[in-house]
């Protein structure tokens, strides 16, 4: 049977306005973190998408931006938290190495690229292989919603996606433990 999973970034944060580096470590949502993820609620409402079950990862930033999309309760899981960056956390933007990072953070505390995708993977297999798991929402972070989307890649419907934004939401298609994106959106705050 075909499932439905909702993958989606949490909303702007202080550190995102700062340009901090936020794996792990954690900031609250803006006024405008707040307001998109109301956004992300209505898209969801005024498309008549109802959700068997929804997670969040761990961090408050990812909880929070659930709860202003829906008041059904959730599960937390540290499966779905942003990659670890080590002692780059909380440290200035400018400081990241160019893309792709590969294995750069490991070398600092932080992980490597592909246990950080393992990680994605699996816990999103778990969550969608349960029963009564039709329609699901799991609210997560942009660098753990992109590694997530590239290891499904070559399943795409869509093909290659880029500019994952705060509140962002991807739509995957799960059947046979494999996923498939066939839809991403990207809201436009510009004139928020």
């Amino acid at each position: 049977m075909k499932k439905t999973l909702y993958l989606m970034r949490h909303g702007q944060t202080l550190f995102n306005v700062r340009k901090k580096i936020q794996g792990f470590c954690d900031a609250p949502l803006t006024e405008l973190g707040v307001y998109q993820a109301k956004v992300a609620g209505d898209y969801f409402k005024d498309n008549g998408i109802t959700f068997k079950a929804a997670y969040s990862s761990t961090s408050e930033r990812a909880c929070d931006t659930l709860e202003w999309i829906t008041d059904m309760d959730y599960k937390r899981l540290k499966g779905l938290k942003e990659w670890n960056f080590g002692t780059f956390e909380g440290e200035s933007e400018d400081l990241n190495p160019p893309l792709p990072y590969g294995d750069f953070f490991a070398g600092f505390g932080g992980e490597r690229e592909m246990d950080f995708r393992a990680r994605l993977v699996e816990t999103m297999d778990a969550m969608m292989s349960q029963e009564n798991h039709d329609v699901v929402l799991a609210v997560s972070h942009g660098a753990a919603c992109a590694q997530f989307a590239r290891n499904w890649e070559k399943t795409s419907k869509i093909g290659k996606i880029t500019g994952l934004k705060n509140c962002c939401i991807l739509k995957f298609e799960y059947e046979n433990g494999e996923f498939t994106l066939v839809d991403f959106r990207n809201h436009d705050f510009a004139n928020a």
